[in-house]
This record gives C-alpha cells, sequence and structure tokens, in this order.
C-alpha cells in the first residue's frame, strides 16, 4: 500500500489519526482553508505555480497515470476526505460525512449532496463505485494496493457508499478516503483497456479548475464555475509552466515569474528571501526519507554484505552540506523521521549511519569478492561491481548527491556511472525493476507504518520486468508482511506499536534499501497577489507545488492581498 510516488518529489506526516475503537461520524461544513471571510475577488487574479523542472508535459490530467502532469491532481479530481499530513487532522471533502465500525470492518461514506462534475452531470455514489471497480479490474490503477482489502463496495443510494472488507484494516481511511481520485462514470465507462494507461487529455473533474489551455511548456487552468464550494476559488486562473532544470525554475522564481514552486534553492536568504524579504518566503516542515534503492531480486544487490557496503561507504553528512546546503540532516537508520520520535525503539534512540570505508572493504572480501587491478572489486567469476546510479534530470541536487556518492563508492572498490535520464524513463525503470541503483523519495502517511508499508510490503512489489506499485527494491519477507498486517489488524496502539518496532529492527538489520537524508517539503511562496499561505504558524495543509491532494487545500485558502 503506498501513496502514488508522483506525490511526492520536491515536496511530501503527523499523529495517529483517529480512534477505531468506537463509530465516529464527521458532519462538518467543508471549507477551502482555514479562513472564511469574504474577500474581493480580482476576477482577473492569476497565479503561476511550479509543476515540472524536468522538461516538456505531455497532455496527461490522469491521476493514475505516472505521466500526469505534475501541479494536477487535486485540482481537477478530488478525493473524499482530505487528511492533513502535518497534524493527522481529517476534514470532509466529496464526503460530507462517514461513519468506521468499531472493529474496522466497515467504512460508510455519505457523499456531499449537489455536487456536479465539470460538464454539469451530478456526482453519485455510482461514481464512487465504478472507480474502485477501474481499480479493482486495473491493479495499476490502484496505486495505494486498496483492493485487495475489500470485500464488498455498494451504493445503497445516490448518496450513500459502503465499503466492507475481510478481516480488519486500520489504514483503509487514510488510503480509500484521502488518496484515491473519484472519477466520472458517465466518461471514463468508454475508455477502453488499462486506464493507467489512458491520457485523459481532456478531464471532466469536480475539483475547483478546468483546462483552460495546454501546451507542453505550459499549462492553464481556469476557475471552474460548477465548483460545489461558493465563491471558490479565489485565484481564477493558475499557470503551470515547465521547466528543463531546478536551476531555470530558481532563476524564473528570483525574477518573480513563479508565485508558488517546490524547488530546492541554495542558500535561499540570499538567492530569494533577500531579493523581497516583504514577499518572499519559505518554509521547509519535515517530510519524508530519500534513500538509495537496489532492485533486491538482481545479483549482486540480494546480497546484504553488498548494501551494508554501498551504505558504509556514504558520507551522508557530505551529501547534506554539499549536495542540500544544508537542508537535509542524515536519516535515522530505521527510516523513521524526527517527529516519529515515539515510536522509536530505545535500543535504537542513539543509533546513527557512520562512513566507514575500510568496514565497506571488510563488507565485500567477507562475501568473496577480490579487488582487481583497476581497484574495482570482482566475484569468483569474474563479475565487476560496476553499477548505473539513476537520477532525473533537472534534479540538480541529487545530481550532485550521486556524483558525490559515486566518487565514495569508487573509493571502496565499487564502480558507479551516475545516470541521467528523463523522469519517465527514471520512473518506468524502478517500476519495472529495470535499474541497478536509484535515488528515491519515501511517501510517508499519518504513521511510520505508511512509509514501511508502501516500501516493504510483498504485494507492492512484482517480477522483474512487470510494474511494482511502490516496493521498487522488490523486498518479498514473511516476517515483515506479518508486522505490516499486525498494525494494520489492530486498533489497539501499543500492538501497533509492537509492529512498527519489528520494522525497525529489519530496516536496521537487512537494510532492504539505504536511508540517506531527512527531505523536507521544499516550498517557496510570494505574498504580493495573494496571502493564506502555510507556514509555521499555520500549519493547516502541507505545502509545496507537489503534495496531492494538499495542493488543492492551499489554492482554496488563498486569496487577494489587500
Amino acid at each position: 500500500m503506498t501513496i502514488n510516488p508522483l506525490s511526492a518529489k520536491k515536496a511530501r506526516t503527523g499523529t495517529l489519526l483517529l480512534s477505531f475503537l468506537m463509530i465516529f461520524t464527521i458532519v462538518l461544513a467543508a471549507c477551502g482553508g482555514s479562513n472564511t471571510t469574504a474577500h474581493k475577488v480580482n476576477k482577473n487574479s492569476s497565479l503561476t505555480l511550479l509543476g515540472n523542472a524536468g522538461g516538456d508535459y505531455p497532455r496527461n490530467f490522469n491521476p493514475y497515470n505516472p505521466s500526469v502532469i505534475s501541479g494536477t491532481p487535486g485540482l481537477i479530481y478530488e478525493t473524499l476526505l482530505y487528511f492533513n499530513r502535518l497534524d493527522g487532522s481529517v476534514k470532509p471533502w466529496l464526503a460530507s460525512s462517514y461513519e468506521r465500525s468499531s472493529d474496522a470492518t466497515s467504512i460508510t461514506f455519505h457523499l456531499r449532496k449537489g455536487v456536479v462534475w465539470s460538464d454539469g452531470q451530478p456526482f453519485t455514489s455510482d461514481d464512487v463505485v465504478f472507480t474502485l471497480g477501474l481499480l479493482k479490474k486495473y491493479s495499476a490503477m490502484d496505486l495505494s494496493s486498496i483492493t485487495p482489502f475489500i470485500k464488498t463496495v455498494s451504493a445503497p443510494d445516490a448518496n450513500t457508499v459502503q465499503v466492507t472488507l475481510d478481516k480488519p484494516f486500520y489504514p483503509l481511511l487514510w488510503y480509500l478516503g484521502g488518496q484515491t481520485y473519484i472519477l466520472p462514470k458517465h466518461v471514463w465507462s468508454s475508455v477502453k483497456g488499462d486506464g493507467s494507461q489512458y491520457a485523459d487529455p481532456n478531464p471532466v473533474g469536480t475539483g475547483p479548475y478546468l483546462v483552460k489551455s495546454f501546451t507542453p511548456q505550459l499549462v492553464v487552468l481556469s476557475k471552474n464555475p460548477k465548483f460545489w464550494q461558493p465563491g471558490k476559488p479565489e485565484v481564477t486562473e493558475l499557470k503551470i509552466p515547465s521547466f528543463n532544470s531546478n536551476t531555470s525554475a530558481e532563476l524564473a522564481l528570483q525574477k518573480g515569474q513563479i508565485d508558488w514552486t517546490n524547488l530546492y534553492i541554495p542558500n535561499i536568504q540570499k538567492t530569494y528571501i533577500n531579493l523581497d524579504p516583504q514577499h518572499n518566503h519559505y518554509w521547509f516542515p519535515a517530510s519524508d526519507i530519500v534513500m538509495l534503492f537496489m532492485p533486491l531480486a538482481k545479483y549482486p544487490f540480494n546480497l546484504l554484505p553488498v548494501r551494508q557496503a554501498i551504505s558504509s561507504a556514504i558520507d551522508r553528512s557530505k551529501l547534506d552540506s554539499l549536495g542540500e546546503s544544508g537542508y537535509e540532516p542524515p536519516a535515522h537508520p530505521t527510516g523513521l523521521l524526527p517527529y516519529n520520535k515515539d515510536y522509536m525503539a530505545p535500543e535504537y534512540a542513539d543509533l546513527k549511519f557512520t562512513q566507514d570505508p575500510a568496514k565497506s572493504e571488510q563488507l565485500l572480501q567477507g562475501a568473496g569478492f577480490t579487488k582487481g587491478s583497476d581497484g574495482i572489486y570482482a566475484d569468483k567469476n569474474g563479475k565487476k561491481l560496476s553499477f548505473n546510479l539513476n537520477v532525473v534530470s533537472g534534479y540538480t541536487d541529487w545530481i550532485t548527491d550521486c556524483q558525490l556518492m559515486a566518487t565514495e563508492l569508487k573509493a571502496v572498490g565499487i564502480k558507479v556511472n551516475v545516470n541521467v535520464i528523463a523522469f519517465d524513463a527514471y520512473y518506468n525503470a524502478l517500476q519495472n525493476g529495470t535499474y541497478d541503483m536509484a535515488l528515491l523519495w519515501t511517501n510517508p502517511g499519518p504513521t511510520p507504518y505508511y512509509l514501511y508499508d508502501a516500501l516493504l510490503r510483498s504485494t507492492n512489489s512484482a517480477p522483474i520486468g512487470q510494474p511494482a506499485s511502490s516496493n521498487y527494491e522488490r523486498w518479498n519477507d514473511t516476517n515483515t508482511d506479518a508486522l505490516l498486517n499486525q498494525y494494520a489488524s489492530s486498533t489497539d496502539p501499543t500492538v501497533q506499536k509492537q509492529a512498527i518496532i519489528g520494522l525497525e529492527k529489519i530496516m536496521v538489520e537487512q537494510m532492504p534499501s539505504i536511508p540517506l537524508m531527512d527531505e523536507p517539503y521544499w516550498y517557496q511562496y510570494n505574498t504580493s497577489k495573494f496571502v493564506g499561505w502555510p507556514d509555521q504558524q499555520h500549519p493547516f495543509a502541507a505545502p509545496g507545488t507537489a503534495t496531492y491532494p494538499d495542493i488543492e487545500y492551499v489554492v482554496l485558502n488563498l486569496h487577494p492581498a489587500d
């Protein structure tokens, strides 16, 4: 189970959400943010946000397709509920309320009345049932791998959806309510074949925006006049230009050509804030873990000493200082983020990664590898430890990180070629396991379970050559699955914490992937045209332009500056 991986890079949790020990119903009037004051709207108001720093756009608005235009999920298609990843709170969205059984085996959603699709057709329970049916039929669309847990989905009436499970599954609400985009049955029923392959060039959604115009270099979204929140959005137009790299996007930001970004910017105080201290701002709350992935179904990455040797060769403090300008401190070996400290096993509290090149070589030698005259280790059959390390073109900070690691790995006898490629090629290789090594973010949720589940559950994997939903390293371990199931089937926080501690032990001792750095939500914004942004004092949403569906909640909270 995972979050769409496209909801993460240059962006991304909170606390335990809600108890399953009793039926809990939320009946609240949804709003576009924390500010409910009426504002005078400039009908020509537009906001420019960063979508992609990796080249031209395909015309793709399908939230279940890996090539969807970054920045658009949540703005066109919506979810039943909205979760604030920063504090774990949940708000009604397309569902005005919901009820969960005390044993976590059923959820009933009561849909918001009066919602229509952008073409004027009514939004009903049939759309929800249809969407979940598509996810069950086409596993590549089931980005959160929820359908194996679902027993039945029914629509007692036009505004009610009932979901039952074969067994208790605590995390379903996050995935089904907060991470599943509802599609219009009357449109998508005519789509032929696997919906994950459909580009959806002319989307019909319930969200606040429509596609006004498209070129590979610029997407323009305009206000949906049929949007269900009266008076929203006050930002009547969104412009989403594409850029070839972080550098070109940063230059546009400095020139005032972008209002909202999710960029890594070196020395941000000097290069951005000081240019206009009154209006230029940033906030980098903790988000996720950057990890080094390797397909464990391929030799020699299936050998633990090789993975340990690679990890021991890396100076994570150098990655932070030279690659990330001090914004990304070394990750913890468990993969837990600082705000997850309540889940930390006592024996791991003081554990840290340390660079030890001598240990790396000892591990390789102990595994039967011999260093050649060229300084590179090889196995007894002469196969050298020589690999490609994939990184996305335009991710300038990650490219620097990869170059630093390549130098460090060469010093211990492992040859690494930094392979800079387009995002589509990078992501397809990850999905299909056709890569050697790659940097990747992780996708946390309200507790550490969600990161571990996406990263380690065997059902999120696939054989090499077939697309995995999130377990790109192909970790397959029955004990891991048992611990994940222990957490998911319990409503007892103590039992859940015991499961998390067991998963920490697997991360530390078996190293299915290699934690590198704690990554923040990259987030810069300008207040000259619009105010109401999330910040440290108002953390109502995960910021940045690549966190979905949070991007919608941010936009709906904005209003013109006085």
